[in-house]
């Protein structure tokens, strides 16, 4: 596929992005054939991203870093996207359904880098952690697919080359130390409207989510993008992906790293 198709191809998910509204597919033209393709294109998309006004890149989130979720789009890695200043706020205590077209919540971890990372010293391993991160919250994700396919249908590449279907991320503004909480087993339980909707833990995200950031930044850094001071990484959803519903009142409990709670209107 030429810089052409790729650019196209972000134009048409741009635009629907912007719409909030969904397509069947891309023509086959535009649809990314592979792991490469599919990058290509959410490069482009991320061009588009930054022109729009007051915007910029905030970190990355990861998708399927849990195997249900990997068997489900067919894809045997996580893959990641970009996170938005302008599509992102602290402790946001609604959001409009209107700007949305299907979305889904993930809870999530979130960690924010520490320094700018030096990618020659990578690869990296856990016993790196504390020079890499320097603090970690908790995060919900709104995922918004694009396609009107079943999210088994859609496929994988499809997912990537659309900023791996992120729309909008809300974080808690508390920030930990690595070594206040211990993420093994950590529970997350999820109420709409005061009734239990999901339960889950963080061993559901690669087993921990620090293997989560020391991947991503592993597979930035073969690409020769390291990640910056200040910005965040969000490492995928702790539970099932749960579908919002308009006046959904919704409460992410994360126990000792805090609650996300908003409603949907």
């Amino acid at each position: 596929m030429s810089l052409d198709k790729y650019s196209e191809a972000a134009k048409i998910l741009f635009e629907h992005k912007l719409n909030k509204t969904g397509l069947e597919s891309l023509d086959t033209e535009y649809k990314p054939l592979n792991l490469d393709e599919a990058y290509k294109i959410q490069d482009e998309l991320k061009i588009l991203y930054l022109k729009l006004h007051n915007n910029d890149v905030l970190g990355k989130k990861i998708g399927v870093t849990n195997k249900e979720a990997a068997k489900q789009v067919g894809i045997n890695q996580p893959f990641y996207g970009n996170l938005f200043t302008r599509f992102s706020e602290i402790n946001k205590k609604s959001l409009k359904s209107k700007n949305f077209h299907k979305p889904y919540l993930e809870p999530e971890i979130g960690f924010r880098i520490k320094d700018d990372i030096n990618i020659t010293l990578a690869p990296f391993n856990l016993e790196d952690i504390e020079t890499l991160i320097d603090g970690m919250l908790c995060a919900v994700e709104i995922v918004d697919f694009r396609f009107l396919k079943p999210i088994n249908k859609i496929g994988a590449f499809n997912l990537i080359a659309t900023n791996g279907a992120s729309d909008y991320w809300v974080r808690n503004e508390n920030l930990y130390s690595l070594n206040k909480i211990d993420l093994n087993n950590h529970e997350i339980k999820i109420f709409v409207d005061s009734n239990i909707c999901e339960v889950g833990n963080t061993n559901n995200v690669l087993k921990n989510p620090l293997n989560a950031v020391i991947w991503l930044i592993n597979t930035l850094a073969l690409k020769g993008e390291p990640m910056l001071k200040g910005q965040f990484i969000s490492t995928g959803s702790c539970t099932k992906a749960i579908l919002l519903k308009k006046n959904y009142k919704v409460k992410a409990d994360f126990g000792s790293l805090g609650c996300i709670e908003f409603e949907y209107k």
